[in-house]
């Protein structure tokens, strides 16, 4: 079929209804292809990708190995029902709990992120026989019924049926809810903050706490030292279930295997998603510890799905985690990160006084833009639209996220590709104070 970008905006706005979008404002970027770092529309315009995506495409776009793998299961068996033993499940899910902590190993596969957090989430409440969730407000969970009514943000607000959830503040020392001027004095609060919540809410009734290890959509929020050790802490102190959203943040994305392998941290459950499989097959999962996942040796689980453990999905799951194994992805990510992020975007932001903070690790960063360094107000909607829209016009597909833009490129760009996109960055900022 010969067509045009024109014809393809036609036929998605004709027939395509978009998530968290008005409908008839929109007019959708266009994309043919990809190969690596780098997308390209149906008019041959080329794009390096700084979004991944939606931070999914960890291992880049069309990796010959992992389609490959998808293509060989695809001929050998397309589907199978969950409740089947089939080799090709059971080997990703034995890759799955190899990243994951001793004694933490069975994977219960969902569909995507937010059905992993809504498993978890079921598996907490049934272990405790308690129903409260803490999650926090700067957190993004996912769009099913739980899973959206613990996310933290906006989209929480009209979604509010799912019963028994409550919100606290977590760490964020650039704009601290708790007049912090040091990132030990901000984890401390924070804790303190925490530990009142529960003492208040009564230990008896929460089932579970269930944080992104570093919350991605809401800003790509490192945790201070201590933090989360020290929500460990106060889990084990009081019985809750400790739930670690690594759906954006793990599998290479930080340089790491998960993100909270940085932190001296051992969670319960562990959800993923995303990064496992770069989004080439839609799937998620539970990781689960040997003491949780004991709990239902001779306990109906109520809970299931169709898909659960596709054959196609786990395929791109053996493929993906063995590259990213063999060709070192998370070192490369790692590497990317020390060596020309870190340092490329500190030149900014010493260039740029709209750049009020830069923080990250790995392929996963955030530039935080303002009106005043002094007030750190933020960049006004209208002008990270028009900020938007020149990154595109330059080349550079961004992932903008209120008053920041988040410059997460696949673990495997390269450090050329790196200096290409934050040349973009630099001129677009340039511009917009011109």
């Amino acid at each position: 079929m010969t067509t045009d970008n024109a014809a393809v905006r036609d036929l998605d706005r004709d027939h395509v209804f978009h998530s968290w979008s008005a409908q008839g404002a929109l007019t959708p970027f266009v994309i043919e292809g990809g190969l690596g770092s780098t997308v390209w529309d149906h008019e041959g315009n080329r794009y390096l990708d700084f979004s991944s995506q939606l931070v999914n495409v960890n291992i880049g776009h069309q990796h010959p190995r992992v389609v490959a793998a998808i293509q060989e299961q695809a001929a050998l068996l397309a589907t199978v029902a969950p409740a089947t033993a089939n080799l090709t499940r059971g080997l990703a899910a034995k890759k799955v709990a190899s990243k994951a902590p001793d004694g933490m190993n069975k994977v219960f596969f969902t569909n995507g992120g937010a059905d992993a957090n809504e498993n978890a989430i079921r598996m907490a409440r049934q272990v405790t026989g308690r129903d409260k969730i803490i999650s926090t407000y700067r957190s993004y969970h996912g769009n099913t019924g739980s899973a959206v009514v613990a996310t933290g943000d906006w989209r929480r607000i009209p979604n509010e049926y799912s019963r028994a959830h409550v919100h606290v503040f977590g760490p964020y020392l650039y704009r601290s809810e708790f007049w912090a001027t040091t990132p030990e004095q901000e984890s401390e609060r924070a804790l303190r903050h925490l530990e009142r919540f529960i003492q208040a809410e009564g230990p008896a009734s929460i089932a579970g706490i269930l944080l992104e290890s570093i919350p991605g959509t809401a800003g790509i929020l490192t945790p201070p030292p201590g933090y989360l050790s020290g929500v460990r802490a106060l889990a084990d102190r009081y019985d809750i279930v400790l739930i670690l959203d690594e759906v954006m943040a793990g599998f290479g994305r930080t340089g790491k295997w998960f993100a909270f392998d940085a932190f001296d941290v051992k969670p319960d459950l562990i959800t993923f998603a995303k990064g496992v499989n770069s989004g080439y097959v839609p799937v998620g999962g539970v990781i689960i510890s040997d003491t949780i996942a004991s709990y239902f040796d001779d306990r109906v689980f109520p809970g299931g799905l169709t898909y659960s453990g596709h054959p196609l999905a786990a395929a791109s799951i053996i493929a993906s985690i063995g590259a990213m194994e063999e060709e070192g992805i998370v070192e490369n990510a790692a590497a990317i990160g020390a060596d020309h992020l870190a340092p490329g975007l500190a030149a900014l932001q010493d260039r740029h006084d709209l750049i009020g903070e830069v923080r990250g690790s790995g392929v996963f960063w955030a530039v935080e833009l303002v009106d005043d360094r002094e007030t750190r107000e933020p960049l006004a909607p209208a002008t990270m639209g028009a900020l938007k829209a020149d990154l595109f016009a330059r080349g550079l597909v961004p992932f903008v996220q209120d008053n920041r833009i988040h410059v997460v490129p696949p673990a495997v760009v390269t450090p050329d590709e790196v200096a290409q996109g934050l040349a973009i960055i630099d001129e677009a900022l340039t511009a917009l104070r011109s």
